[in-house]
C-alpha cells in the first residue's frame, strides 16, 4: 500500500500525504471537542499544532496515534485507515513512527541505554549487540553521553529525559515522528536547544514530524506550518507570518497579543 501511495504522489507531483484526517467527530458524553475536522500532514513537514485550553491538541494526536477511537470521520496514517487496520498494517505504522510524550514516558525500571533499545527489542530481531550499538548511536544524536546510559528516569532532568525519550522515538529510523509539548517544563535555554535538536534531526534524518506545542518560540523556530484548533475544528494551518495577519480572534490574541511574537516585534 505504501508503495503505491508513493508512486501516486509521485505521478502527480504533489507531496506524500503521510496524515488524513476527514470529517473527525471526538467526543466524551454530550461534550463534543472536535466537529467536523479536518487536516493533513505531508512527507517532509514540521507542522505544529496549537489550540486554546479545551481545544483538544492531545485529543487529536491521540486519535492519530491509535489511543482514542474517534466518534466519526476518518483518519489515515501513512495511508492506512485506522478504522480497518489488520495486525499486519497496525505493526507497520509502529515500525515507521515515533512518539515522544510530554514527560518523556520512559519505563522507569529500564537505564537509559534499555529504554532507547526498548523498540529494536520489540520490533526487530537482531542480536543483542547490535541492538546496544545502535540504541547507544540514537543516545549519542539526541546530545546525551556514554555516561548517561545506565542511569534510571528518576536520576535525569528534565531535559534528559525528553532527550532519552526522543532518542526512544528514533530508535527503529521513523519516517514520521509524533511530539507532544516537547519544550514544556524547559528553562529557555534549555528549550532553545531542544528546538534546535528537532530541526537539526529534521533536516538530517528527513523527518516528518506532527508537534504539539504552546510554545511560540518554538513554532517560528521550527515549525514549516502550524495548525490552529479552534471553533471544534482546524480554523487555518499556514506559515506563522501568514497566521500574524489572520482576523480570527483567536489567532490575533496568540499571535498579536501582549505576549506574541508579532506585537513584540511591532513595539519594537
Amino acid at each position: 500500500m505504501t508503495d503505491v501511495t508513493k508512486t501516486s504522489a509521485a505521478s502527480t507531483g504533489k507531496p506524500e500525504t503521510l496524515i488524513e484526517v476527514r470529517g473527525l467527530l471526538s467526543q466524551f458524553g454530550e461534550r463534543v471537542i472536535h466537529e467536523n475536522l479536518d487536516l493533513d500532514l505531508v512527507r517532509g513537514e514540521v507542522l505544529g499544532v496549537v489550540g486554546g485550553s479545551g481545544a483538544g491538541k492531545t485529543v487529536l494526536l491521540n486519535t492519530i496515534i491509535g489511543l482514542k477511537e474517534p466518534e466519526g470521520g476518518t483518519v489515515k496514517v501513512l495511508g492506512y485507515d485506522r478504522a480497518t487496520l489488520t495486525d499486519v498494517q497496525a505493526a507497520d505504522i509502529e515500525r515507521r513512527t515515533g512518539i515522544l510524550f510530554q514527560q518523556g514516558a520512559l519505563f522507569s525500571s529500564l537505564s537509559v541505554l534499555e529504554n532507547v533499545a526498548s523498540p529494536l527489542v520489540e520490533h526487530t530481531k537482531l542480536p543483542k549487540s547490535v541492538i546496544y550499538e545502535l540504541a547507544e548511536l540514537k543516545i549519542a544524536m539526541v546530545g546525551l553521553k556514554p555516561e548517561h546510559h545506565h542511569l534510571k528516569p528518576a536520576e535525569l532532568s528534565g531535559g534528559m529525559k525528553k532527550r532519552a525519550g526522543l532518542a526512544r522515538a528514533l530508535a527503529l529510523d521513523p519516517e514520521l515522528v509524533f511530539l507532544d509539548e516537547p519544550t514544556a517544563g524547559l528553562d529557555p535555554i534549555g528549550a532553545a536547544a531542544f528546538d534546535d535538536l528537532i530541526r537539526q534531526l529534521a533536516n538530517d534524518l528527513g523527518l516528518s514530524v506532527f508537534m504539539i506545542t504552546h510554545d511560540l518560540d518554538t513554532l517560528y523556530a521550527i515549525c514549516d506550518k502550524v495548525a490552529v484548533l479552534a471553533d471544534k475544528k482546524v480554523v487555518a494551518k499556514a506559515t506563522v507570518q501568514e497566521l500574524e495577519r489572520s482576523d480570527h480572534p483567536w489567532i490575533k490574541e496568540y499571535f498579536l497579543g501582549p505576549r506574541g511574537r508579532a506585537a513584540t516585534k511591532t513595539a519594537a
